[in-house]
């Protein structure tokens, strides 16, 4: 990921390599802004001296990961200057609200001369779930985060829609759409999703994936997409007009898999439904020109230009692209985990009280979610340790995977933001020994914590 760099008065200016910034650090020219994502700062430069190109802002909007593609256009032709996957925590979310809402059931079980709640509870326009609007406000988030540290001057979306009644039933037609929405949707995309992008017999992947019905069409099988599946191609030659318990007698594991994974039900479908126009709505506001395009593109794009699969990569090649550059790059992993709770007591698993939590955020000047340093001397954690900390009342904090380090030997790196930051570089490994690239070391964790050290 390239470098973000900002003037002296704190506006954003071209980001740069990482070769460049390690030179205006070790000059005396930078400072650390920020270290993840890594923002520098100048000392003697303002934003008025230099010139700058045009940057794109492009996003992959999912019901559990957005995919961002920070580019560069130069011309024809998009060089990608940073990835970032934003983890959405719509899921605990939801969970939350659901035992919010059994605590209040229990609670008020001895209070029955109150009057029902839901007759005086009118839900306001345009009004989406918690957890849904959860994911809209994070990817808003992080678009005014961009702002900050880039000269952004255009944005990109993928605009999918799934139609959820063609889906179930593929054989609806005229009135009966009377009672939903009619838009067009793509079976082998959704069917990728749903399946992990793998053969669901032998989980073959990195393969061309045929379509599959799970009960044959010879034998009374339907086009719905439950009956619907991935396989390879000698999977499904293997298989044939075979229905499936017969196909997998011998593999009652595999069977259980495929049987549960199918009936699962459209809730990502759903989701993106319910956001994609929320979105799409809201990017206007920010006042650039804004690019919607179709997933259908995304995809011929991908395939075209030979990119592997990723939410950050798909976001790469949204819109009007003729080729990208600078792709084989490790993916930022920005993971929602929120900013504490309000809750004050622990409770079991029956809705009652079983402890009681901090009354305050700090102890000893750190709070849960701050990114530190810690060098210890001796002991089984000796060494030094950078992480995400989890304060205790004690003094004896969890960093990363390390519990019981005492806050004496922290250090604070940088204020907790409400995410998690991690580098996934596994997909292109290969891409990068083969072509004889050097890895992008200087933004990994490793070269984090050593640029770190040098800066406290």
């Amino acid at each position: 990921m390239s470098v973000f760099v900002l003037d002296r008065h704190g506006k954003p200016l071209m980001p740069c390599t990482e070769k460049r910034a390690r030179l205006l650090l070790t000059r005396g020219r930078a400072r650390v802004h920020r270290v993840v994502p890594f923002v520098i700062r100048l000392i003697d430069r303002k934003a008025s001296d230099g010139e700058f190109q045009a940057v794109r802002v492009k996003l992959d909007p999912g019901s559990k990961i957005t995919g961002m593609a920070i580019v560069r256009e130069a011309g024809d032709r998009q060089v990608v200057l940073g990835l970032i996957n934003l983890i959405h925590r719509g899921r605990q979310i939801s969970e939350s609200l659901t035992a919010r809402r059994q605590m209040r059931r229990r609670r008020r079980g001895n209070l029955r001369y109150r009057a029902p709640r839901f007759n005086n509870r009118a839900k306001a326009p345009k009004w989406l779930a918690p957890s849904l609007r959860h994911s809209l406000e994070t990817t808003r988030s992080w678009r005014h985060r961009l702002d900050r540290w880039a000269p952004m001057s255009a944005l990109s979306m993928e605009l999918v829609r799934f139609d959820m009644q063609q889906l179930e039933n593929p054989e609806i037609s005229g009135v009966a759409y009377q009672q939903g929405a009619l838009a067009g949707y793509e079976v082998h995309e959704y069917l990728l999703e749903k399946w992990g992008r793998k053969c669901a017999y032998c989980g073959a992947e990195h393969v061309p994936l045929q379509v599959e019905h799970l009960q044959p069409r010879a034998r009374g099988g339907s086009n719905r997409i439950r009956n619907l599946t991935l396989a390879c191609q000698p999977c499904n030659q293997k298989k044939g007009s075979a229905s499936l318990e017969p196909f997998l007698e011998q593999q009652p594991d595999v069977l259980k898999r495929i049987q549960s994974q199918a009936q699962r039900p459209l809730k990502d479908a759903a989701a993106v439904n319910s956001t994609r126009w929320a979105l799409a709505n809201l990017l206007p506001s920010f006042g650039l020109d804004v690019e919607k395009s179709s997933g259908g593109r995304t995809k011929y794009n991908r395939t075209r230009l030979g990119i592997p699969k990723d939410h950050a990569l798909d976001a790469a090649c949204v819109g009007a692209v003729a080729e990208v550059s600078g792709w084989k790059r490790p993916v930022l992993i920005a993971k929602a985990m929120g900013r504490g709770s309000h809750q004050r007591t622990r409770l079991d698993r029956f809705g009652f009280p079983r402890g009681y939590c901090l009354r305050t955020k700090f102890v000893h000047g750190f709070q849960t979610g701050d990114l530190v340093r810690a060098a210890v001397p001796k002991g089984k954690h000796a060494g030094v340790h950078y992480g995400r900390v989890a304060v205790r009342a004690t003094g004896f904090f969890n960093v990363g995977a390390r519990q019981g380090i005492n806050h004496q030997h922290c250090i604070l790196v940088q204020r907790g933001c409400g995410y998690q930051f991690n580098q996934s570089d596994s997909n292109y490994r290969k891409e990068i020994r083969e072509e004889g690239l050097a890895p992008q070391a200087a933004l990994s964790l490793p070269g984090l914590k050593a640029r770190v050290s040098r800066a406290v």
